[in-house]
């Protein structure tokens, strides 16, 4: 590169998440609009919750959960309160690094299911 040629400006782009489901976006290829859901069922389902958010007048920002999802979500909350409770008494009790490590792998497993909402 000669010195009168421009630097290219780079830009650290965060990872950007589909709108409905939350997964990972691939990084846009080439210019233009980016993409805000993963593919088009997810496109599909927002656009239906947008549209019975109109009709029922509630907030584009509101949470609507069903009771199963609910218990769902509180079921996973409890779970990772549990892995959470289990490296912290097993650490205040001198556990082995071994067992400690068994224990925060379950509590990251944990966190990464309970994540994902849909």
């Amino acid at each position: 590169m000669s010195s009168t040629e421009p630097i290219a400006r780079r830009t650290r782009r965060e990872p950007r998440h589909c709108g409905w489901c939350g997964r990972s976006l691939p990084e846009a290829e080439r210019g233009g609009r980016p993409r805000r859901y993963c593919g088009q069922a997810c496109r599909q389902r927002a656009y239906e919750r947008r549209t019975a958010a109109e009709r029922t007048g509630i907030p584009d920002d509101a949470v609507v959960l069903s009771s199963a999802e609910l218990g769902d979500l509180q079921d996973r909350l409890f779970q990772l309160r549990c892995a959470a409770e289990d490296v912290h008494t097993a650490a205040a009790e001198g556990a082995e690094l071994a067992e400690l490590r068994d224990l925060a792998e379950r509590l990251v497993t944990t966190v990464r299911e309970l994540e994902y909402l849909r």
